[in-house]
């Protein structure tokens, strides 16, 4: 299910040797999709339907729901499986039995895991902001929203597309699908086919992308759904579930050929797009090639997540340059961007 390509190879190659595009100098990319990174994040405690809602309302072509999965077997929006950092729970005196040590994709963590709680368990708890430090604001937040299934963010999207009259997509990512499979005896391949089946998505015209770091779910979904896929990448390591490989060579010319057998997309790290001096790399026109398209991770707005060319004067929380760094990454030629921000993105 190869997707078109975006830019020729040639222009590519006059911005590899460029410098990084000032904010007044962006290129226009109208193709870019947006992407709102947990929902709108960088105003609401993310994973939250108040966080996708505000996405939505602000223009955002897709949200991003990470799932995991609870003990009874039902998909719900948190960024790990572990929840010590984002709900309330660590507070509450009823579950201070439940707190565990596990080694998940080779590290070990202390906390509280989402499938140790079964859903009418989670539904008691209560989300909060992840970076209270870098977003204060947000921190205003905590205590008002709960955890919600995948079926209830696809029940807003719906809600919202009636209200709208546009189409709203949807980005889910499975996260630890071998740790589950082996460690808790849950496949959340099998989940996602059944709540891709009954939103009715079945085709790759659908709103949809399904992401993952692995590469097993990856081709497992590809034998049993037409949706379209996304093997997300970083820029160090590899995948969890494939020890040998490294995400560097996934990456090169020949494996991203290779990557292209199952997936239609890759999302990677902004760094393996415009790198660290604000210079563009060859990898959106190496995947343009292989037939995938190219979804960047993260864009935000403080300095503490910009590359030093984009970083503003002020401390971490500070608001740096993300129109400049908007418009280098536009100017690759990059297919969607991933952002915490969908109203600055909206804007550019």
């Amino acid at each position: 299910m190869p997707l078109p390509k975006r830019l020729a190879a040639a222009v590519l190659l006059s911005l590899i040797a460029a410098p990084a595009l000032p904010a007044a100098a962006q290129t226009d990319n109208d193709d870019m999709l947006i992407i709102a990174h947990r929902g709108a994040s960088g105003e609401r405690p993310e994973h939250t339907l108040a966080a996708y809602e505000r996405a939505i309302d602000q223009g955002a072509d897709y949200i991003e729901p990470d799932l995991v999965v609870t003990s009874d077997g039902v998909l719900v929006a948190r960024h790990e499986n572990d929840i010590s950092g984002t709900t309330d729970v660590a507070s509450r005196k009823e579950f201070a039995g439940r707190e565990r040590t596990k080694e998940v994709d080779g590290q070990l963590i202390t906390g509280w895991f989402v499938e140790d709680f079964t859903l009418a368990e989670l539904k008691t708890l209560r989300a909060k902001e992840r970076l209270p430090g870098i977003r204060t604001a947000n921190a205003r937040f905590d205590g008002l929203y709960d955890i919600p299934t995948f079926a209830e963010i696809v029940s807003l999207l719906r809600a919202k597309e009636a209200e709208t009259g546009r189409t709203i997509g949807v980005y889910p990512e499975l996260k630890h699908p071998e740790f589950l499979l082996q460690e808790v005896g849950i496949d959340v391949v099998d989940l996602m086919v059944n709540e891709l089946q009954k939103a009715g998505y079945d085709s790759a015209d659908d709103a949809i992308f399904v992401q993952c770091f692995e590469v097993g779910p990856l081709q497992r979904l590809d034998k049993r759904t037409d949706v379209r896929l996304v093997q997300l990448m970083a820029a160090e390591g590899g995948p969890a579930d494939e020890p040998a490989m490294r995400y560097a060579e996934m990456a090169s010319a020949s494996g991203l050929a290779e990557v292209a057998a199952y997936a239609d997309a890759i999302g990677v790290d902004l760094v393996m797009i415009v790198g660290a001096d604000g210079q563009a790399t060859p990898l959106v026109g190496d995947a343009h090639d292989a037939g995938l398209e190219v979804h960047g991770w993260t864009l935000r707005k403080e300095n503490v997540f910009l590359p030093a060319p984009f970083k503003s004067g002020g401390g971490e929380s500070a608001v740096g340059n993300y129109a400049g760094f908007y418009g280098a990454l536009a100017a690759t030629g990059l297919d969607g961007i991933f952002t915490d921000d969908p109203a600055l993105a909206a804007r550019q």
